[in-house]
């Protein structure tokens, strides 16, 4: 029962950082700005971002509950603000005030810090490690996606 509730703050949390992030992107993505940017050809549609951040934030819930539950430290605690800071502002700095290039230094550091998640406690969270999974995954096709845009445009 202490599991699922971590899973209920941690899903708050991180659906709470997704709406924080699409409130400051100020409608971006739809933004003349951003169509008429030369995107990858890889760039999925539109639909594929909102499905692809629910599953990540499903997921990741689970795994920082089981974290916060079996390894909770205050480095767990500072790598969990960082990566929330970091793709809070992503969203800010991309399609708000259009900075392609420092967009690009934020979700670098905020892949690093989801690898650092992954690298540092898959000895203790074994198998539940692949929670993590979709999460760096994504951000690994969203760095190139955002590298494209700024290499292109």
């Amino acid at each position: 029962m202490k599991l699922f509730k971590y899973i209920i703050v941690f899903a708050i949390i991180n659906f709470g950082a997704l709406a924080i992030g699409n409130w400051l992107m100020n409608n971006g993505p739809q933004e003349t700005w951003y169509l008429s940017l030369n995107k990858a050809p890889w760039t999925p549609p539109g639909w594929v971002f909102g499905a692809a951040w629910f599953t990540i934030m499903a997921c990741f819930s689970i795994y920082m509950a089981y974290l916060y539950k079996d390894a909770f430290s205050s480095k767990v605690q500072g790598l969990f603000i960082i990566q929330f800071v970091l793709n809070v502002s992503w969203n800010y700095i991309f399609f708000n005030q259009h900075l392609v290039g420092l967009g690009l230094v934020v979700i670098m550091g905020l892949t690093a810090t989801i690898a650092f998640f992954l690298n540092d406690y898959k000895k203790q969270l074994k198998l539940k490690t692949v929670l993590v999974l979709p999460y760096l995954i994504w951000l690994c096709i969203a760095t190139s996606l955002n590298m494209y845009i700024l290499i292109h445009n």
